[in-house]
């Protein structure tokens, strides 16, 4: 069996192992040693990483952990072949942001658990963020107050224990567990906070935590499922955060604390001169469309946005104009709506064009819409040169 050194120390970083197995497995390769600090994925966390250093060789890195039975297996990427003397190091930065996330995540769950009476239904310690689903709904608020009091814990200080307590003392603890535990059951104990059942190596005070910062509230399967930061990792999208908020500021002429109206006020003002534009743009096509004559077909080209465009055809068409082609650049393409009157088919007409002008759209009888890869040139000769649109 492999002796699991992370057990009772979480915070070793190196070790001398001997090589149990070797195997190959998919691409590479898995070694089992006799003991390890590489944590073994499991209880919602990954396995950890690092390299292994044969006696006099070259560091190997280890990809991934795994746990079958009483080994532990490491993904290394070549064969160590067993008996091999190696050393071992994990991946230090590594395991150290997920412990401060994992032990972040018992505080929160512990202070939901016994405010508000939700359970921790579903955990994720990805390499990103910490998602954590609850089984009943919370509000934004009740969530900023156990963040406020979960780095109120992580203030003072107080010890992690990880232990596995005797059979009898077992029976009479109260803890958290997802699982149905009668024996060898590891209990991670965060005075006043949370007593759970964890596989996990956890820091050794709630200090080394750091900064506990939810990021999103989301409804969830009748909870809520939450995504938070915890430690370096909180840091760093403060920090990012803040850099996004003094840019905005600066741009906006806002102090810092008033962004979120500065955004609002000018959100307002934007979609007025949206409308504005919209209004004056149908007004454009209007005139556009009173100079086409009637009973002839019209080939337009004009710097308006689709719902002008679209007006400029439908006037068009109902002032008697059997068919118009209206063309509006957009980068570098054409944006093309073509009108027709009672009576006629622009589908086959279309497909014509789409054909011979790299183009792509459709629609009904009546009206298509789509854009092509050509010049206004192309577009002309096209038009000049097509055939007639059929009759329905």
């Amino acid at each position: 069996m492999t002796e699991r050194i992370y057990d009772r120390d979480s915070h070793q970083k190196t070790f001398q192992a001997a090589v149990l197995r070797c195997e190959a497995v998919g691409e590479g390769w898995r070694v089992a040693l006799d003991r390890t600090c590489f944590f073994p994925e499991g209880g919602g966390q990954f396995g950890d990483r690092g390299t292994l250093t044969p006696a006099g060789g070259a560091p190997i890195p280890v990809t991934d952990t795994q746990e079958e039975g009483d080994l532990v297996w490491h993904n290394v990427t070549a064969p160590i072949p067993a008996g091999t003397e190696v050393t071992g190091e994990l991946d230090w930065a590594l395991r150290f942001a997920r412990m401060q996330c994992h032990s972040g995540e018992h505080i929160v769950s512990g202070l939901f658990h016994a405010r508000d009476g939700v359970d921790n239904v579903g955990f994720h310690l990805g390499d990103e963020e910490v998602i954590l689903d609850l089984s009943g709904p919370v509000s934004w608020e009740e969530v900023q107050e156990v963040e406020r009091l979960a780095n109120e814990a992580v203030s003072m200080d107080l010890p992690v224990s990880c232990e596995y307590p005797p059979e009898e003392e077992l029976k009479t603890l109260t803890y958290r567990s997802k699982l149905d535990l009668t024996e060898h059951v590891r209990i991670v104990t965060i005075p006043g906070y949370d007593v759970c059942a964890c596989c996990a190596p956890h820091v050794n005070r709630t200090g080394e935590i750091g900064l506990i910062h939810f990021l999103s509230s989301q409804n969830w399967k009748g909870g809520v499922r939450l995504r938070m930061l915890c430690g370096s990792r909180a840091v760093a999208d403060v920090m990012a955060k803040q850099n996004s908020v003094a840019a905005i500021s600066a741009r906006l002429s806002a102090h810092q604390s008033q962004v979120a109206q500065a955004v609002e006020r000018q959100s307002g003002e934007l979609e007025a001169v949206k409308q504005e534009n919209a209004r004056l743009g149908k007004l454009a096509a209007q005139a556009l469309a009173e100079t086409l004559p009637a009973g002839e077909e019209a080939l337009c080209f004009a710097e308006l946005p689709t719902p002008a465009l679209r007006a400029l055809v439908n006037a068009a068409v109902e002032k008697g104009v059997p068919l118009c082609a209206a063309f509006a650049p957009e980068g570098e393409r054409f944006a093309y709506i073509l009108g027709a009157g009672e009576g006629l088919d622009l589908r086959p007409l279309v497909k014509e064009m789409n054909a011979a002008l790299s183009g792509r759209g459709g629609g009904s009888a009546a009206m298509v819409q789509g854009s092509v890869a050509a010049s206004r040139q192309d577009i002309e000769a096209w038009w000049a040169a097509r055939k007639t649109v059929n009759k329905s």
